[in-house]
């Protein structure tokens, strides 16, 4: 009997929004591409897109052959879950896709398995084909199709091996397989010593608002609480430890009232000017600010859950997800990095930015966000080096506020 591999995956911009699928059929030996399916779908939710992948795909592996056992990987939770039985289906618009997923082939032929979102590139490029087609009017070719250039040059089964290097060779024109290519920058301790001064990007939380304590969504698109009294105790505390050690050589801050007021108060007894660097804004939860974790899911529990388990899904009512917040915080990254080459610079942001620039530092997949603590007012650092590498040096000290 044969065996395929079926990666699919589904996106919308807006959530919902303009919105699209892809789905890859793959040689779960060679990890060679069998089909490709890709279909923008108009205005539609993540969740929907995600399915509508799935169908796809499952509907091309049973064209290649309707006997063959399939192994679907997907980086959304809410589909693996659901199609595996273990969660149950409660929204209206998921019901009849789900039940069309199921009725493609036996259920007997066919697993699911839930995947990091890098490591689901080539359907998420699809999809986003999809999407940029139809913003232009048209819908996706397969002759259009770039997607074989995210796939993995090397690995084991199931994670594409040599096939997939043949074919994003052939697509580039190349000719040159993953093996012909030069080998990755090392990292960590096989590094080569003599790479400068890095730029290092101190992490500082803002201080407590009125909404810290309590544990409330407080985003970029809320109410821009100011801080509480307590919170600009933290940040004098913070500005007097950051002034003894001397060496913050700039002050850049997310556009929100909490963190400008935080970063006023340090850069003053630093004697520096105070940037604002709009990417460092926190993200927007829509729906969700101002409530707490449990008045959420009391009141947006299927959204929730997708926010919980996919990077991709977003807040109820138009918030910003993970994915859209990662792609925001790495561009600002780049250029920081860009125009501190060689300095210490001190970045007062929220939490999910910082959490965001450990996870990418670290390499680390999307749900180690939820695994990271950060107190108000705390310090992290990270440091980033010329050949690229970056180096994790601090995570949410809170040393300086247990001052008298």
């Amino acid at each position: 009997m044969r065996q395929f591999v079926v990666e699919a995956d589904g996106g919308s911009r807006g959530n919902p929004g303009p919105a699209g699928y892809g789905a890859v059929v793959l040689d779960p030996v060679t990890g060679e591409p069998l089909a490709e399916a890709a279909e923008y779908i108009g205005i539609a939710t993540n969740n929907v897109a995600e399915y509508k992948g799935l169908i796809a795909g499952l509907k091309s592996a049973r064209a290649l052959d309707p006997e063959a056992k399939v192994r679907v990987r997907m980086d959304s939770k809410l589909v693996v879950e659901q199609m595996s039985g273990r969660w149950k289906i409660k929204h209206p618009d998921m019901k009849p896709l789900a039940a069309e997923a199921a009725t493609i082939l036996p259920r007997a032929q066919v697993t699911y398995e839930w995947i990091p979102r890098e490591k689901n590139k080539h359907a998420d490029r699809l999809a986003n084909e999809a999407m940029d087609a139809g913003k232009k009017g048209k819908q996706w070719e397969p002759s259009a199709s770039m997607a074989a250039l995210d796939v993995p040059a090397a690995g084991p089964v199931g994670d594409h091996a040599a096939g997939a290097a043949k074919a994003r060779a052939a697509m580039s024109g190349s000719g040159r397989t993953a093996a012909d290519a030069p080998s990755a920058p090392p990292v960590g301790w096989a590094a080569p010593a003599d790479l400068g001064a890095p730029a290092t990007f101190v992490l500082l939380r803002h201080g407590e608002t009125a909404l810290t304590p309590e544990k409330r969504f407080s985003g970029s698109g809320g109410s821009d609480p100011m801080l509480s009294a307590a919170g600009r105790a933290q940040a004098e505390k913070a500005a007097t430890s950051f002034s003894a050690r001397g060496t913050i050589q700039a002050v850049v801050t997310s556009p929100l009232l909490r963190c400008r007021e935080t970063a006023d108060v340090v850069a003053a007894a630093l004697g520096l000017p105070v940037t604002v660097e709009e990417g460092l804004r926190e993200t927007d939860f829509g729906a969700w600010e101002g409530l707490t974790f449990g008045e959420v899911r009391e009141r947006y529990a299927d959204d929730l859950d997708a926010w919980l388990t996919s990077p991709k899904a977003t807040p109820t009512g138009g918030g910003e997800s993970f994915a859209t917040v990662a792609r925001r915080v790495s561009t600002t990254r780049d250029k920081l990095i860009e125009r501190y080459r060689g300095k210490t610079v001190l970045l007062v942001t929220h939490v999910t930015p910082i959490k965001t620039l450990v996870r990418l530092a670290l390499g680390a997949p999307p749900e180690s966000l939820f695994r990271m603590e950060l107190s108000a007012a705390s310090v992290s650092a990270v440091a980033y080096y010329a050949d690229g590498n970056a180096s994790l040096r601090l995570l949410n000290d809170t040393s300086h506020l247990r001052t008298p």
